[in-house]
């Protein structure tokens, strides 16, 4: 039996790898045509292994986006939705603003948001809410 140099086991893995660096090249030359505006955060917020946010009160003209970064080995989220949170007073959004949940953030990950809406908002990290890590936000 022979085995076709085209359709041979490791051939077929190359082509599967090559597949795999061209799809990662299309979206880093994706990423790097995005606006500024999508690329880089008019401030930054850090999600620690203190169980914080830093800064834990942070504020920002209206149209401006925050980035949240978790610097910890925790996993983490910027959550400021009502019906998630433990204790209402965790969560305060103005009237008209949209609930909002970045989902668990790894160490490393990114979470960005732009808000149009002046007002305070108040938001939490949802394993660690019981702990304190409550952070507020004003957009003026």
């Amino acid at each position: 039996m022979s085995i076709h140099p085209e359709t041979a086991p490791g051939r077929q893995r190359a082509l599967d790898l090559r597949g795999l660096i061209s799809a990662s090249v299309a979206a880093t030359v994706w990423l790097a045509a995005l606006p500024a505006s999508a690329q880089q955060a008019d401030a930054t917020v850090e999600l620690t292994g203190d169980l914080t946010f830093e800064p834990a009160s942070l504020t920002i003209e209206a149209g401006e986006t925050v980035e949240w970064r978790n610097v910890s080995d925790l996993p983490h989220t910027v959550t400021a939705d009502p019906d998630i949170a433990s204790d209402p007073d965790h969560v305060e959004l103005p009237e008209g603003a949209e609930a909002f949940d970045s989902g668990f953030l790894q160490s490393g990950d990114v979470y960005r948001r732009t808000f149009d809406v002046p007002g305070e908002y108040r938001y939490f990290c949802i394993p660690h809410e019981g702990a304190g890590m409550v952070a507020t936000l004003t957009v003026e």
